[in-house]
């Protein structure tokens, strides 16, 4: 079974965002593996395990990304592959990653693809469902249990609270909802060997893209930080005045009622 991973480099959940010059600042940032893309890699290789075949996780940015990957490597994938777009685009979107994956998976003998629910930082989660579209295949999206049997994929997806089972054939793409599994620690051994396994890096030229084809489809107009939250107000008397007080305050500073 030929199982595919998408893969995005996230920050780590716990930095400090700051901007600088309507952008977020980077400069000495920890970064880390999107941590849905976490259940999404640990899915795929419990997949293999079982069935057999081969994990490969992809990823599109810029050289930084090689580290994330070496982890994906070290929790048990078999190949990494790094779409390098440092040189040929400036500004993408949602559409830019997922033409350029859907380039890179059109012509593979894909029989699994799964990816993260949503990224952390941009939160869309359109990347999926948009490789899917292009690849022509069945998508199932914040899935929490998938039991493959030949072609056959059973799927158990959260909604709201809920969940659904839904049975579709492969090749499928389905996105890891928090809950599908327990994402492993890279083991001392598996860091060592993931040293040898292959990491190859790619650009839009052996894709025969170029900027013009991923070129975004949206724009950031602006970046910054949400509002700083005002201290509390204690309401002391009695409960009778605290409540006509609370109700003033409600209508004529929060203005919800």
């Amino acid at each position: 079974m030929n199982i595919y991973v998408l893969m995005k480099r996230t920050f780590d959940t716990e930095e400090k965002i700051t901007i600088s010059s309507g952008k977020i600042n980077e400069d000495g940032a920890e970064f880390i593996i999107n941590p849905y893309d976490e259940y999404a890699i640990e899915e795929a290789i419990q997949v293999r395990d079982a069935h057999g075949g081969e994990v490969t996780v992809v990823s599109v940015g810029t050289e930084e990304a090689e580290k994330q990957l070496r982890t994906a490597l070290a929790m048990g994938a078999d190949k990494a592959v790094l779409i390098n777009t440092e040189d040929d685009v400036e500004e993408g979107d949602q559409f830019t990653t997922s033409k350029i994956l859907a380039e890179f998976l059109k012509d593979k003998e894909v029989d699994l693809i799964i990816g993260g629910n949503v990224a952390i930082d941009g939160g869309s989660g359109q990347v999926g469902p948009r490789v899917a579209e292009l690849l022509a295949i069945p998508y199932i999206t914040t899935i929490t249990k998938l039991d493959i049997e030949g072609t056959t994929a059973t799927v158990v997806r959260d909604v709201e609270g809920d969940s659904e089972v839904i049975e579709t054939s492969l090749p499928l793409l389905v996105t890891a909802q928090q809950g599908l599994n327990e994402p492993r620690y890279p083991s001392l051994p598996g860091i060592m060997k993931a040293k040898k396994k292959p990491l190859d890096e790619i650009e839009l030229d052996d894709l025969d893209l170029d900027e013009d084809d991923v070129e975004a489809k949206t724009k950031t107009i602006e970046i910054s930080l949400p509002p700083k939250k005002e201290a509390g107000k204690v309401l002391e008397g009695e409960l009778e005045d605290q409540v006509k007080e609370l109700v003033g305050l409600l209508h004529n500073e929060a203005k919800v009622v």
